[in-house]
C-alpha cells in the first residue's frame, strides 16, 4: 500500500516550495499594499497635519493684519476729519463773511444746539479776516433755554470784537429760531420766509378717561403732592394748572422783552405781535420783525461787502456720527422723550 507523499518529502508536488508557509502565503494580501502598510506613512500625516496647521495660523495672521489695517485707516480719517475742521476758516488774512448755520431743531444735543453754535460763533469773532458773522437760520425752534444762551452770546461777541451780526432766514425762522434772530443788528429774509410765533408752549397727553374705560388703575407713588403732575397717566387739577401755566407767562415775557431789546424801535408792535402768530418774509418786514429781503450771497455781497463766504459751523464728525448710529442715539431719544414735556418756543 502506498503512503500519501508528505509535503517536502522528495516526491510531493513541485509547486510548494520546500521552505514555504501555506498559512503564510494565504494570509498575505493579494492586490498592491494600503497606504497605512506603506513605510513612513504615519510621518507623512503629522507632515500633512503641520502643513494644514501652519496654513491656518498663516490664514488667521491675514485676517488679523486686514482688521488692524482697516483700523488704521479709521482713525487716521477721523484725525484728519478733526483736523479738517478744527482748521475751518482758511486764511485768517483774507477778508471774508463768516457764516454759521442754525437748522433743524435747537435742542441740547443738537446740531443746533448752544454748545454747537456758541462755540462757532467764538470761531468766526477770533479770526481776524472775518468782516462780519451771519448767522444762516432755518429751524421751528425748540428750547427757550439754548437760544436764551446763544442769544446772551451774540450780544457779548457783539461788543466784544465790535464786528456786526446778521441773521438771514431761509424756510423759517420760528419761535426759538427767532428768538436768537432777535439779537442780530438786521435780519434779512425771503418773502416767502415763516417768521415769528412768539409764543410757549408745554403739549403732552392725558391718558385718565381711557384708563376708567378699561378698567385700568394708576399706582403712582411720590414724594411730593405736585411730583407727578405732568404724568399723563394721573389728572391734573386746576392748582396745578394754573402753576404751568404762570410758568409758561413768565417764559413768554422773557422771550417778548429779548425781541423788544433787540429790534428796539423798528418792531411795529400789534395786540398780536406776541399772540405766537407767524408770518412771511414779507409780512415780517411790514411789521418790523425783520429788516430787508435778501439770501446770503446779496448780505455778503452787499451789505458785509466781502464776497468770500466761510463756513464756521460746528458739525458731528465721523466718530460722533457713528456713535450716534450705532447706540448713543437710542440714549438720547429716551432723553428727549423724558423731557419732552418742558416749555418749548416752537
Amino acid at each position: 500500500m502506498t503512503e500519501p507523499q508528505q509535503p517536502g518529502s522528495p516526491g510531493s508536488d513541485k509547486s510548494f516550495p520546500p521552505s514555504q508557509d501555506l498559512w503564510s502565503q494565504s494570509a498575505a494580501p493579494s492586490g498592491p499594499r494600503s497606504a497605512a502598510q506603506e513605510p513612513g506613512w504615519e510621518r507623512a500625516t503629522l507632515e500633512k497635519l503641520a502643513f494644514a496647521a501652519l496654513n491656518e495660523q498663516r490664514s488667521a495672521r491675514r485676517w488679523k493684519i486686514f482688521f488692524r489695517f482697516a483700523w488704521l485707516l479709521l482713525i487716521a480719517a477721523l484725525v484728519f476729519g478733526a483736523m479738517r475742521q478744527a482748521s475751518t476758516g482758511a486764511s485768517k488774512s483774507t477778508p471774508h463773511t463768516a457764516v454759521v448755520d442754525v437748522k433743524g431743531e435747537i435742542a441740547s444735543g443738537a446740531e443746533a444746539s448752544a454748545e454747537f453754535v456758541v462755540a462757532a460763533m467764538r470761531s468766526a469773532f477770533e479770526d481776524e479776516g472775518s468782516q462780519a458773522v451771519v448767522l444762516l437760520i432755518n429751524s421751528p425752534g425748540g428750547s427757550p433755554v439754548q437760544a436764551g444762551i446763544i442769544n446772551d452770546e451774540i450780544v457779548r461777541l457783539k461788543a466784544k470784537y465790535n464786528k456786526p451780526v446778521y441773521a438771514v432766514v431761509e424756510e423759517t425762522c420760528a419761535s426759538a429760531a427767532y428768538y436768537i434772530a432777535a439779537a442780530a443788528d438786521e435780519i434779512f429774509v425771503d418773502k416767502a420766509s415763516i417768521v415769528g410765533s412768539i409764543g410757549v408752549l408745554m403739549d403732552g397727553f392725558g391718558f385718565t378717561g381711557i384708563m376708567d374705560k378699561l378698567g385700568v388703575e394708576r399706582r403712582l407713588l411720590t414724594a411730593g403732592e405736585n411730583k407727578g403732575f405732568l404724568d399723563p397717566f394721573s389728572p391734573q387739577t386746576e392748582k396745578q394748572r394754573e402753576y404751568a401755566q404762570a410758568m409758561l407767562n413768565q417764559i413768554h415775557q422773557q422771550f417778548i422783552a429779548v425781541v423788544k431789546a433787540g429790534r428796539g424801535d423798528r418792531l411795529k408792535t400789534t395786540p398780536e405781535t406776541f399772540s405766537g402768530l407767524f408770518w412771511t418774509g414779507q409780512q415780517a418786514v411790514e411789521m418790523g420783525l425783520a429788516d430787508k429781503l435778501g439770501n446770503l450771497d446779496f448780505v455778503a455781497r452787499e451789505v458785509v461787502k466781502a464776497e468770500e463766504i466761510i463756513d464756521y459751523t460746528r458739525r458731528d464728525n465721523v466718530a460722533e456720527r457713528l456713535a450716534k448710529r450705532f447706540g448713543a442715539a437710542m440714549g438720547i431719544g429716551a432723553a428727549k422723550a423724558l423731557t419732552s414735556a418742558g416749555p418749548q418756543l416752537r
